[in-house]
């Protein structure tokens, strides 16, 4: 399950992110869209720190 969600971590970061923020940026406004933005890649990061695999 963790290999499934190393896998999965880094792709949907690249293909959610461009999609959602410039939506919420029409929909809210740019205000609302740097919040997402900054949110959305500070847990994408916390992510990919989590599930990185490191050698011992």
């Amino acid at each position: 399950m963790l290999r499934l969600v190393v896998l999965i971590t880094p792709i949907v970061g690249v293909i959610i992110f461009p999609l959602i923020v410039p939506y919420i940026m029409a929909k809210l406004g740019i205000a609302a869209g740097i919040l997402i933005a900054l949110s959305s890649i500070t847990l994408w990061f916390i992510a990919m720190l989590k599930t990185s695999e490191m050698p011992h």
